[in-house]
């Protein structure tokens, strides 16, 4: 397929799609190799970056569309009239330590915790943020959680392997939120209430976190 049709078909089914494409569907069915694929995602990536409206991000061997987070106050106060429930500092500390911990059962997260996890797991499920991915082999087969792509799309990570460390972590979640900390509709890239700058959880202080194998 010639480079501008390629780019052009890839485009129009991004747009068309509106959710993660997987590339090996794309090549399959486009009879594509995949240093073709990248070549046209790497051309599409230029193309929709800097002040571009439009970003194309990749995420667990997907790409999609996805709004400018620099744009994210301007999207909210148009399409999301309604306001949205702030994740709290709890829930966000709970995501942490599915994230570097799964696949974790409920109760492993309470002894990390020490408090009741049944409130923050739920809204967190809600937010499509983490998923059951199975159950514990012990008595009572416990669920397992994990975190989802919608996790990986949230917090910009390519791969649950590309994981950062705890402190970079939230410093993504804090640059996605800052362009609406002011904005009571929260959107997209900015529903987080974040914590103070200096507060680090306690069950990650000093703590040197292994980053997990998929």
């Amino acid at each position: 397929m010639e480079i501008e049709k390629l780019d052009n078909a890839l485009e129009a089914l991004l747009f068309v799609s509106g959710d993660g494409l997987k590339l090996t569907d794309i090549m399959e069915i486009l009879e594509l190799q995949k240093s073709e694929l990248n070549s046209a995602i790497k051309r599409l990536k230029e193309k929709y970056s800097d002040g571009c409206g439009i970003h194309l991000i990749s995420y667990n061997g997907k790409i999609q569309f996805a709004s400018n987070p620099d744009y994210a106050e301007i999207v909210s106060t148009v399409l999301n009239p309604i306001k949205e429930k702030a994740l709290t500092n709890a829930t966000l500390e709970t995501v942490a330590i599915i994230a570097y911990k799964q696949p974790i059962t409920r109760l492993e997260l309470e002894s990390i915790r020490g408090v009741n996890c049944d409130y923050v797991v739920q809204t967190l499920l809600n937010h499509n943020l983490i998923e059951v991915v199975g159950r514990k082999d012990v008595i009572g087969k416990p669920l397992l959680y994990g975190t989802t792509d919608e996790f990986l799309k949230r917090f910009q990570i390519e791969s649950i392997k590309d994981l950062p460390d705890y402190e970079q972590l939230l410093e993504n979640i804090r640059i996605i939120t800052d362009a609406a900390e002011t904005n009571e509709q929260k959107g997209l890239y900015n529903e987080f209430e974040l914590p103070p700058e200096d507060e680090i959880p306690e069950f990650l202080q000093g703590e040197k976190v292994d980053k997990i194998e998929a």
